[in-house]
């Protein structure tokens, strides 16, 4: 087996769009439902994908707004983006798009375009709670040429698939996964 590779992930969002539960779910299998501001944690995790080993550390980053400063820390060392909107929250859905354009002036619009992930969480609440559409999400992640995915915290299976798309998206950058050839395992 290769080596395992290193990869670092930043989940970026408004408040209480659900980036601590869906990272939880990931990293622990469980479903968090109480909600307590996030100032800033780290989560490793080891995953298999197409039998090559990695480390992840994801960075769960605090809750922001339109007017919050976009760290540099954010920047340094980070192999992707998971930027997380609530679809029943149109301030989180403006505020993502905020975060994107302060990501692509953190990182300079001449380099590579940020690797970003456009999730939309809480997607098992009632259609009459929702206000952001699929078709918007998606629409937004193709104007960013970004992978696009909507998921629920409460479900493991759509948390792992979250991550795992980030690595394969960071992977097809780098000329390292044939595109449609996957399989992965959690450790």
């Amino acid at each position: 087996m290769p080596q395992p590779k290193s990869r670092k992930i930043a989940i970026l969002g408004y408040r209480s769009v659900g980036k601590s539960s869906l990272t939880i779910q990931f990293v622990e299998g469980q479903f968090v439902d109480s909600y307590d501001p996030t100032i800033e944690n780290t989560f490793t995790k080891m995953i298999t994908i197409n039998g090559q080993e990695y480390h992840l550390q994801l960075v769960d980053t605090a809750g922001q707004d339109e007017y919050s400063i976009f760290p540099q820390t954010y920047s340094i060392d980070i192999n992707g983006y998971i930027l997380v909107y609530s679809v029943t929250s149109n301030k989180s859905f403006e505020v993502v798009q905020v975060i994107h354009e302060k990501l692509l002036d953190m990182v300079g619009k001449a380099q590579r375009h940020p690797l970003t992930c456009d999730v939309s969480d809480w997607c098992d609440v009632s259609l009459y709670s929702r206000v952001i559409s699929c078709e918007e999400g998606k629409s937004l992640a193709e104007s960013w040429n970004a992978a696009f995915m909507e998921s629920s915290a409460k479900e493991n299976q759509t948390a792992v698939e979250v991550f795992k798309r980030m690595i394969l998206e960071a992977e097809k950058l780098e000329g390292g996964v044939q595109p449609g050839k996957t399989s992965c395992s959690l450790m």
